[in-house]
């Protein structure tokens, strides 16, 4: 069941929008504010989120605020990682969430918040654990990232890959369970924080991975999950049916889908990152996938149809 349609992944990261772009989030607030109207055109239950930050930033989210973004979302999100990538300890925590409800009365949802293996595996175990002591309770959803490393084979979705030094490969080393899926001493420790921790785990396009994660999440009692429907990928062969199977296969969870990552031929710039030439469509695949898979009725998949123009 989709409870909930966040609009972007961190839009205030570099790696995810184009600051050279945009450095006025003005063209970023306009197409969430489509993808807003057209999500709530669709289904008026889908809660509309607006895509976690990253950093945790208040100037941003005032800056939202002041474009009108606020205005048409029912909640705000915001990742964390402090002992990995952010300038800042695990236990600011709570400060970090009482900066955010400093600038704006939504609720608040930290919906990526993890720790890398990269260094020890048992300082995941710690990190887990204390951060469990400093959010659960405190906010409303908490999607711990992630539930596989990223296979090293796959990359991660940087700008600037290998160049980025520890902070890159970092990015591997985030699943409870290996990239061969064997488990991590984290697992036994997440297992005790389900239901009121959930996860956020992104699934490439025909990810392999796919019925192993359902199972283990379930065996592990999650009940909310975060993931992504790409609207580059929409445009791949037989996008729809990979996308298809994705959502029957994640139907039984609480389920934030999080839409993001521009088409190359669709941007300002050849990059995901980059703000769309036409902000419309963006907010046209929103509509399409909140019609699809949220709507009174679902087609077949031999009722398909392209999502947006090539």
């Amino acid at each position: 069941m989709i409870e909930a349609a966040m609009i972007w992944n961190e839009p205030n990261n570099k790696s995810h929008w184009d600051p050279e772009l945009d450095p006025e989030w003005s063209r970023f607030s306009e197409m969430a504010i489509m993808a807003a109207d057209a999500i709530a055109a669709e289904n008026a239950h889908v809660t509309k989120l607006l895509g976690g930050i990253s950093p945790i930033d208040p100037g941003f989210m005032r800056r939202m605020g002041e474009h009108g973004v606020l205005s048409r979302v029912d909640a705000v999100a915001v990742h964390g990682f402090p002992l990995d990538w952010n300038l800042w300890q695990i236990d600011e925590w709570p400060q970090k969430i009482a900066e955010i409800r400093a600038v704006t009365e939504m609720p608040i949802w930290v919906s990526e918040v993890g720790v890398s293996t990269f260094g020890a595996e048992e300082v995941q175990v710690w990190g887990l654990k204390r951060t469990a002591e400093l959010l659960l309770g405190k906010v409303p959803r908490i999607q711990w990232y992630s539930l596989y490393d990223l296979p090293q084979a796959w990359g991660a979705t940087t700008r600037h890959r290998e160049a980025e030094g520890s902070s890159y490969y970092r990015h591997f080393y985030m699943g409870l369970l290996r990239e061969d899926g064997t488990p991590k001493p984290s697992l036994e420790q997440f297992a005790k924080l389900t239901p009121g921790m959930g996860i956020a785990q992104w699934f490439h396009f025909e990810d392999p991975r796919l019925d192993d994660a359902v199972a283990w999440m379930k065996r592990l009692g999650i009940t909310n999950l975060r993931t992504g429907l790409s609207w580059a990928d929409s445009f791949r062969p037989n996008a729809l049916a990979w996308f298809d199977r994705q959502m029957d296969a994640l139907a039984d969870f609480d389920l934030t889908v999080t839409f993001c990552f521009t088409p190359e031929h669709r941007g300002l710039m050849p990059h995901h990152t980059s703000p769309p030439q036409v902000p419309e469509e963006f907010a046209e695949f929103c509509s399409a996938m909140i019609r699809r898979y949220a709507g009174n009725a679902r087609p077949q998949a031999a009722e398909a149809v392209p999502l947006t123009a090539a």
